[in-house]
């Protein structure tokens, strides 16, 4: 009888052992941001899950028979989680595949274990893409097709106890699904996955462009309560993005130098430059006006920084200009509200949006200060005036015509035309600078009035030709406000500079690219 005690004690000793070696061996397994990975269910053929800190890649690799009915089989990578989330990321097959049911999406769980209640947004091999939901531990999975297939920009919702799926094909609008009343618990895992749908078989997908995101809560009170920042690079042929600089303090509007070694943004009323050799930034010294918004330009030839100032004793915002160097600003306009969004490429001129006789239209300035010259007379908002670089025209955005669209008028103000008529509120239009193309930034109308650009909402960067046509996604964002205020390209016209935002700053690629300061 001792023996059979000292038998069954040993027993459970072991299996202690063993349930505590697995949770270590998921603990011990981080991957770039992800605090660990495994495969999901017994007797699962290995899989294995790597990041590339050069390109921000993850490689994941997974097998089991699939995630259905009452229990799953794939490969996961994942992080714990509290409250509200938005998780992004482009994903790809590797290779032509076995099965056309196999997985890559993201995943949100409320335990490791096999038959674990869940959610996910996946893309299967022959295209299918859908949200994949399990209720309680070991029920059946419900699922909903998405109105598209073969998606591969996957971003998965939670807030409270509802999941909205987001997908696209890149370049293409979001496509959207949700499930409401599914209650995860509180503290769950989120991350990536691979499934094979075939317990033999090995099948690996990629996942590049991968932010994870805490946003807004309710109640936030904007202008008074800021969200973390990240400022971004972005390639706007591939869509590759970059995070090049973090801060817990709300950055905006980052100008890029002519000469490609810095960028400059605002941040606590200072305006900054960021070196992007060292990733370090530093005070711009512009005297007494501390008080700087994220309406900043930069004039052509970079000697030249025009700052957008609030000066409550004088009506709102001021305009200054400074040398980029730094100093003791020049005033330029003498009341306020003045926004300046855009510098003659001769540096003769400043375009700006002003509040004059409860309007808001565009008005020009001499850049060296004097009388201002309204460009605009429509009724409603006229916003984000840019010369093109040849000096012809001012791009700017009007919502005139009831939703925010972008608009063109010669240098004069004469011949204002309208370039687009979207299904989205389009703000900010900024100029290539061989003046071929127009990136600007779109706002949800369900999410947002006309005549209002917040901070944190869902928007997208879009690129279009100068002369107007189909405009094409080329980053989806949570950012708004100051994401892309002001001239953001890079001096060979291959990327721009955007802000993206987060409550929790920590959650970024381990690759040493992103900095955290301020």
């Amino acid at each position: 009888m001792k023996t059979t005690q000292t038998n069954h004690s040993i027993l459970l000793l072991c299996t202690a052992f063993f349930l505590c070696s697995i949770q270590m061996a998921f603990a011990q397994k981080a991957v770039g941001m992800f605090e660990g990975h495994g495969d999901i269910g017994q007797n699962v053929k290995p899989g294995s899950a790597s990041y590339n800190t050069k390109t921000g890649t993850y490689e994941i690799a997974g097998s089991g028979y699939n995630v259905w009915f009452d229990h799953d089989e794939f490969h996961y990578v994942w992080k714990k989680m509290k409250g509200d989330f938005l998780v992004y990321t482009r994903a790809a097959f590797i290779g032509k595949g076995v099965d056309p049911h196999r997985k890559v999406g993201w995943m949100a769980r409320t335990s490791l274990d096999g038959n674990s209640a869940h959610i996910n947004a996946v893309v299967h091999g022959d295209g299918l893409t859908s949200l994949q939901y399990r209720k309680t531990t070991g029920a059946n999975t419900d699922e909903i097709k998405s109105k598209i297939t073969h998606a591969d920009v996957i971003q998965l919702e939670r807030k409270g106890n509802t999941y909205t799926m987001r997908v696209a094909k890149f370049g293409e609008p979001f496509v959207t699904e949700q499930v409401s009343e599914l209650n995860l618990g509180d503290e769950i895992y989120v991350g990536l996955f691979v499934g094979s749908h075939n317990k033999d078989v090995v099948e690996k997908g990629t996942f590049t462009d991968v932010r994870i995101s805490v946003p807004a809560r309710e109640g936030l009170v904007p202008y008074r309560e800021y969200l973390g920042s990240h400022i971004e690079i972005l390639d706007v042929n591939t869509g590759k993005r970059e995070i090049v600089y973090t801060s817990p303090k709300s950055l905006q509007a980052p100008n890029w130098t002519p000469d490609n070694k810095t960028l400059i943004y605002n941040s606590d009323g200072l305006i900054y430059t960021l070196d992007l050799k060292t990733r370090q930034p530093k005070v711009l010294n512009t005297g007494d006006v501390k008080n700087n918004n994220n309406d900043h330009v930069l004039s052509f030839d970079g000697k030249m920084l025009g700052l957008s100032s609030g000066v409550s004793a004088l009506g709102g915002s001021i305009i200054y200009t400074v040398p980029v160097t730094g100093g003791t600003p020049k005033q330029i306009t003498p009341k306020g509200p003045s926004y300046l969004h855009g510098w003659s490429p001769d540096g003769k001129i400043l375009v700006f949006t002003g509040q004059r006789n409860n309007e808001y239209d565009i008005y020009g300035v001499p850049s060296n200060g004097g009388p201002e010259v309204q460009l605009t007379t429509a009724k409603g908002l006229d916003d984000g005036p840019e010369y093109s670089p040849d000096g012809k025209y001012i791009y700017f955005n009007s919502n005139r015509n009831g939703t925010m669209q972008l608009f063109r008028m010669k240098a004069d103000g004469t011949e204002q035309q309208a370039l687009t008529n979207t299904d989205f509120h389009d703000w900010f239009p900024h100029i290539s600078p061989d003046g071929k193309w127009i990136v600007f930034l779109s706002f949800l109308k369900e999410e947002v009035e006309s005549g209002d650009h917040p901070f944190y909402k869902h928007v997208y960067l879009r690129m279009m030709p100068v002369s107007g046509g189909q405009p094409k996604v080329i980053a989806y964002i949570y950012g708004g406000q100051g994401t892309i205020n002001t001239p953001s390209w890079s001096p060979d016209g291959k990327k721009v500079a955007f802000v993206s935002n987060t409550t929790d700053i920590s959650i970024v690629e381990k690759n040493g690219a992103a900095s955290t300061g301020n």
